[in-house]
């Protein structure tokens, strides 16, 4: 091999390795692959953790015209928030900005040359990774989607989807857009202790462990993710053989955090991640229930399959390092399903 060809491939694994570092860091948060079994992942804890209170009480009111939404709508940390705002009605409370779909070296970026993407209208900022700077000089941390940001105080509130949907549900209630919206209550007390145990297994097994199994650096790290997702899978589907809901003929945030995932599984996890021992279309209750929940007035028009599938496929260089986009599968999520049985 000569010089210049030597260049040449030394520049390309240069390249793929920035942004295979910007996606550890920025996209699934992941720190050094020490976990317990060796070229295992493990998922960082968010930095900004504040809260917004109806009264005030935290330093952060709930209030219109205050605060704003950045998102990616590949992202399903971030869908969970865009599903939350839907179902509690809103939108007009919580004006989002859609980063691109491509994760570069840089982390997300924003642009207004793509479908739904826009600059930021906020801070002027080219990528999110200057308003985590912004909101601290000295910040050290992952660069991640979603981050509330307050205008009144022009610092980050919170970066925790697990938390920004709680905050939604409960604290903004004066804001709802109908009555019903307002009293829709995603974690009522009487249930908390149900979904705390659903959230404690569907967590690692479903939304982390298709991460888990997807950038596994070994054989033995892979072989307990995949096989703890199909575990939580079967879980999910005997529950759901027998409720519509995972708490029974309720909507929880048990339901969308679990959504969030299933809806990019056969899209993406059961290829680009290698989960691919069953698709979601060969659980009947499970695809009920994705199809149930995506046909809720709304949810729809928070799903953009675009964005999902080219996102994965054309950012993850370290496992498609030519970027090339798959053409499918094609799913209905429009096609009737029988979970009302559950609710007479």
């Amino acid at each position: 091999m000569g010089v210049v060809q030597r260049l040449v491939h030394l520049r390309v694994f240069t390249a793929r390795l920035h942004t295979f570092q910007g996606i550890l860091q920025v996209h699934s948060a992941m720190s050094d692959t020490k976990g317990k079994k060796e070229g295992e992942f493990i998922k960082k804890e968010s930095a900004f953790r504040k809260s917004i209170t109806a009264d005030g009480s935290s330093g952060f009111k709930a209030e219109k015209d205050r605060y704003h939404l950045y998102v990616s709508l590949a992202c399903p940390w971030a869908h969970r928030t865009l599903i939350v705002r839907k179902l509690k009605g809103l939108e007009e409370i919580f004006p989002y900005t859609v980063v691109d779909w491509m994760l570069g070296e840089n982390g997300w970026n924003f642009t207004d040359k793509k479908p739904k993407c826009t600059l930021d209208p906020v801070n002027g900022a080219t990528y999110v990774r200057e308003i985590y700077f912004k909101a601290d000089p000295e910040y050290a941390a992952n660069f991640t989607v979603p981050v509330i940001w307050d205008k009144k105080t022009n610092t980050i509130v919170n970066n925790e989807s697990a938390e920004i949907i709680r905050m939604m549900n409960t604290e903004f209630n004066e804001f709802s857009t109908t009555p019903e919206q307002k009293q829709l209550d995603l974690y009522p007390e009487h249930l908390r202790t149900q979904i705390e145990e659903l959230n404690s297994w569907i967590y690692p097994q479903i939304n982390n462990g298709v991460y888990r199994a997807g950038f596994a650096r070994s054989q033995e790290a892979y072989d307990e993710a995949v096989k703890e997702v199909f575990e939580g899978l079967d879980k999910a589907e005997e529950i759901l053989s027998k409720q519509r809901y995972l708490t029974g003929n309720t909507i929880t945030e048990a339901d969308v955090r679990l959504l969030t995932t299933l809806l990019r599984f056969d899209k993406v996890y059961v290829g680009h991640f290698k989960c691919n021992k069953k698709r979601i279309i060969d659980y009947p209750n499970i695809w009920g229930f994705v199809r149930d929940m995506y046909q809720l007035s709304g949810i729809s028009g928070t799903v953009d399959f675009e964005h999902i599938e080219k996102h994965y496929q054309a950012s993850h260089r370290s496992i498609n390092p030519h970027g090339i986009v798959a053409i499918g599968p094609d799913l209905d999520f429009n096609a009737p399903h029988d979970r009302e049985r559950f609710s007479k």
